[in-house]
């Protein structure tokens, strides 16, 4: 498995381009912004796009799906508790962050447990709503893509509509707490850690 980052977008969220190295079949994790940045990734790596993950359904997370779909052909993903908003700019919050628009309706609505296979890769959906209804990570081998469920000693804002700073606890102490302390976590915004540093050392799940 190979992961290429991308800081994407006004916010500079970080989009993921995960491929198999062995089919190089890929899947674009939440293509925030900067489509053609994202767009000529996919063809320097000669890619084949499967999939666009929305871990969540902010605007900053989805704003270059369409575009990134209709170049690749990609199917939408994104978990069933949020797939309005991708086409509804007020529960996307792109009309509070200078913009407005909307979305294509998602090709498939995941759910807690489901599976999403890239070539020879895959991935376990964890659903962690907390930061929004439908927030989502996914769990492959030793790699968490955590959306805006968990940061570097931080965690993602409870506080926009749809949001619970409880629910948000929880997700990350019975769903990610549990994982190793190797496991990687590549967060939706900010640098990488891991879930061993982030039990020793993030102030919220003390």
């Amino acid at each position: 498995m190979k992961i290429i980052q991308l800081g994407v977008g006004q916010l500079g969220t970080n989009c993921y381009i995960v491929y198999c190295e062995q089919t190089l079949q890929a899947g674009v994790i939440d293509p925030g912004g900067s489509a053609e940045a994202i767009l000529a990734e996919i063809n320097k790596a000669r890619l084949t796009v499967d999939y666009i993950i929305n871990t969540h359904g902010h605007a900053d997370h989805i704003a270059a799906n369409d575009a990134i779909q209709q170049a690749t052909g990609a199917k939408v993903l994104i978990h069933q508790e949020d797939a309005d908003m991708l086409t509804n700019p007020q529960l996307n919050l792109s009309t509070y962050i200078g913009g407005s628009f909307s979305c294509r309706p998602a090709d498939r609505l995941l759910k807690a447990g489901d599976t999403v296979s890239i070539g020879n890769i895959e991935f376990k959906i964890l659903h962690t709503p907390g930061h929004t209804p439908g927030g989502i990570c996914l769990l492959t081998d030793k790699v968490l893509l955590a959306g805006d469920t968990l940061f570097a000693e931080s965690i993602g804002r409870s506080d926009f509509p749809g949001g619970s700073h409880s629910q948000l606890i929880n997700s990350i102490k019975s769903q990610l707490m549990n994982l190793a302390d190797a496991v990687r976590v590549l967060p939706g915004h900010g640098p990488e850690t891991s879930i061993g540093w982030e039990r020793s050392h993030n102030p919220f799940i003390q």
